[in-house]
């Protein structure tokens, strides 16, 4: 029987620290390095394989932090987490915060324009830490609040991910270093039907490009617009959403609740395992 809390068998799962001050789920509460490290301690705890940064916020209403601000709020949590060989990747738009964490050596670097900057991209063909490249309908620091059409956004993401990926190949930057984000949410459009078209078309976009996956879904906006019941447990909503994400083949799944991801992920580990043991009924 295969070990059941082991990576290698399921996605990994990256929990989110945000060191910000207007997050649309937690903004404030981790602003203080102390506050922000023993958060993401929990969520290592928790099931977490990876922590993942953020000290500047990207829905519609986020205010813009400055990059000196950026690296003000990632330097101490990042130093502490590091020294404790914590598992790390920083999201952020700036390239100066980008070459800030290549130099601090963390192993992820997540950028919701999907890496834009020409001048940037030697440093990053130099570099050794895994890339997300993420799409979204509009290319700018902040998701937006419009409509969009499902089918044109699933296109869209193609046309992106290609044309990204060929200037990523061109400044040297090894393909087995890229993960692909097809974007949630606001990313994508205002209504909920782009984003759960997208996610239900994950196990094709896969295909098309042969990259790993990155979702992103936690507590977004979009499973709270959905035309069913008007009472909503967004954890729920959240956790279904992600185990759709995993049983499409998502290498990694970013969330607020590691607990819960990892015991649902735990649990159908277990399923399948059980399953295992048991041999097909012989036909006559």
């Amino acid at each position: 029987m295969s070990n059941l809390l082991d990576p290698l068998h399921r996605p990994k799962i990256v929990g989110i620290v945000n060191i910000t001050a207007d997050s649309f789920s937690d903004g404030g509460l981790y602003l203080n390095p102390d506050n922000a490290l023993a958060h993401a301690r929990q969520l290592s705890a928790s099931g977490a394989d990876i922590i993942e940064l953020g000290a500047a916020s990207s829905h519609p209403d986020a205010s813009k932090v400055d990059a000196s601000e950026e690296i003000a709020r990632l330097a101490p949590v990042l130093d502490a987490l590091a020294a404790e060989g914590v598992e790390l990747s920083v999201d952020t738009t700036k390239p100066e915060v980008q070459i800030f964490a290549i130099e601090k050596g963390v192993g992820m670097l997540n950028d919701i324009r999907g890496f834009p900057n020409p001048e940037l991209r030697h440093d990053l063909a130099s570099a050794n830490c895994r890339m997300i490249v993420m799409h979204s309908v509009d290319q700018d620091h902040f998701a937006q609040r419009r409509r969009t059409n499902p089918s044109a956004v699933f296109h869209s993401a193609c046309v992106f991910f290609e044309a990204r990926l060929k200037q990523l190949d061109l400044a040297g930057v090894s393909r087995e270093r890229i993960i692909l984000d097809p974007g949630m949410g606001y990313f994508l459009g205002s209504n909920p039907e782009t984003s759960l078209a997208m996610l239900g078309r994950l196990a094709e976009l896969r295909s098309l490009f042969e990259c790993e996956l990155f979702v992103s879904v936690s507590r977004k906006s979009f499973l709270r617009n959905l035309k069913t019941m008007g009472d909503c447990d967004i954890g729920s909503r959240s956790l279904a959403a992600e185990l759709w994400a995993a049983s499409e083949g998502a290498a990694y799944i970013r969330t607020h609740d590691t607990r819960s991801l990892h015991q649902a992920l735990v649990t159908q580990a277990a399923i399948a395992d059980a399953r295992s043991l048991f041999s097909p009924r012989p036909t006559r």
